[in-house]
């Protein structure tokens, strides 16, 4: 008793000066400020993680995408463990470099589709994509094109949180906080094949890509960045032959095509990249997430041998960088996720699991009226919740449909992540690790039906 007693004192004690001392990301400031954190993880193991109490609750979205060879892997803490002893860090700057950060640029090349084989070290996918468009600017600076600065992203993207990569996400409140934007990016209607391809009687041609370009002029675009799959904009899987139209544009105009692989990297999708999916090979590919496994924060930008060459012909200092660019032990820690990922034959798993998701996402549409768009590619999946989904007919925005349901799941061991609230949309989405088997995916099914029912209970349906 006198343990259970102090247990909960420090509980207690971690709460109050959480809210005290954590101004928290992606968090209401005023809510957490008068209730505290909703959780504080103590462990994890495998697809699991716990609470001090040592309730266990099932990791259905990888925490942020990311956590993709599950909690507790000791290879990845011992990857770290090593390289901390050797050097734990070492700058890049001025031309220094370490053994990590040149293997794993070696195996990141070898990877990439195409002759992606150069990579620039961040910290993360905001920074990585924000180290893009500079990137991009720069290269056709180079090129005496300096005029082509503009970069086109997609609605319902979401690239990030620093300044440029906050102005080309689109997701209202990442968009609009703070009022900070940078000049020259425009955001075009996704995923219109026809248009991209050229066929302006399609009444939605209007705000494609392809309508922007030609409106500001192509010798104005710098890039288009994308995301194969979109993530946190609702889990949008692109139709067949639409980023084949993109990247037909972009060679049509002379502009860069970027792939955000942040989240569908590293097998997420059931390939090793999403744009392997439909056999498109960017000029610029960004990555971060899962290229750890989320144990050490680093991110990559992956650059064509064509921009390589022409950066190399700069002579002065390049005026960009991070202090954690190429950081050894965050690279050990990379270099020993990729040969897991390899060695385990991880991909092909998660295209075995696909078909248990899409079966089990399939009998919560059959069993419940108002689950509707059910979709998943690879073990990045979603639903919809609905009124009346064959009237297309929204819940109120008041109901909080996609928030209670995630809290139900919650309440029953399950972390979800509701999608598109700010729009009225009650998108929940799923990305559990990528180790995950067939019964896992059954018992997260079970959850997520049970906390559906509740919900349905709850409103009298």
């Amino acid at each position: 008793m006198a343990a259970n007693v102090s247990l909960q004192s420090q509980v207690e004690e971690l709460k109050a000066l959480d809210q005290k001392h954590y101004l928290h990301p992606a968090t209401s400031p005023k809510k957490h400020a008068e209730q505290g954190p909703k959780i504080i993880f103590s462990g994890g193991n495998g697809i699991t993680v716990r609470d001090p109490n040592g309730k266990s609750y099932i990791d259905g979205v990888s925490m942020l995408w990311n956590v993709n060879l599950g909690h507790g892997r000791k290879e990845l803490a011992d990857a770290a463990s090593e390289q901390m002893m050797k050097i734990a860090y070492s700058s890049s700057f001025a031309g220094y470099s370490n053994e990590p950060a040149i293997r794993l640029a070696e195996k990141l090349a070898s990877l990439t589709p195409g002759n992606l084989n150069t990579v620039f070290y961040t910290s993360g996918g905001s920074e990585s994509n924000d180290t893009a468009f500079k990137l991009a600017r720069f290269y056709w600076q180079m090129q005496n094109q300096p005029k082509k600065k503009k970069i086109i992203s997609l609605k319902q993207g979401y690239h990030g949180v620093t300044i440029a990569a906050g102005t080309a996400t689109t997701l209202t409140g990442f968009h609009k906080f703070a009022g900070t934007h940078i000049g020259d990016v425009y955001h075009a209607k996704p995923h219109l094949t026809r248009c991209e391809l050229g066929d302006k009687d399609d009444p939605d041609y209007k705000g494609c890509i392809r309508d922007i370009v030609e409106k500001e002029g192509p010798e104005t675009v710098a890039a288009v960045i994308l995301e194969p799959v979109q993530g946190s904009g609702g889990v949008y899987i692109p139709p067949e032959g639409y980023l084949k139209a993109v990247r037909q544009l972009c060679d049509e105009y002379h502009i860069l095509f970027i792939a955000d692989e942040v989240i569908c990297g590293f097998g997420r999708t059931g390939r090793m990249f999403g744009v392997d999916h439909w056999g498109v090979i960017p000029d610029i590919m960004c990555v971060a997430k899962g290229i750890t496994s989320g144990y050490v924060p680093l991110g990559g930008v992956l650059l064509n041998q064509a921009i390589h060459q022409t950066l190399v012909q700069y002579d002065q200092v390049l005026a960009h960088g991070f202090t954690y660019s190429g950081h050894p032990t965050a690279c050990a820690v990379a270099l020993k996720t990729l040969e897991i990922l390899e060695r385990d034959q991880v991909v092909a798993h998660v295209k075995r699991m696909e078909k248990e998701l899409n079966a089990g996402l399939n009998y919560l549409e059959k069993k419940h009226r108002i689950v509707t768009k059910t979709r998943n590619i690879g073990l990045m999946g979603a639903f919809e919740l609905y009124a009346d989904p064959d009237n297309d007919t929204p819940f109120d925005p008041s109901l909080k449909a996609g928030l209670d349901v995630v809290e139900e799941c919650f309440q029953r061991g399950l972390l979800l992540r509701a999608l598109g609230a700010a729009d009225g949309k009650n998108v929940v989405a799923i990305a559990p690790p990528l180790i995950i088997d067939k019964s896992e995916i059954g018992r997260m099914i079970d959850i997520i039906d049970d906390a559906i029912h509740a919900f349905e209970t709850k409103i009298g349906i």
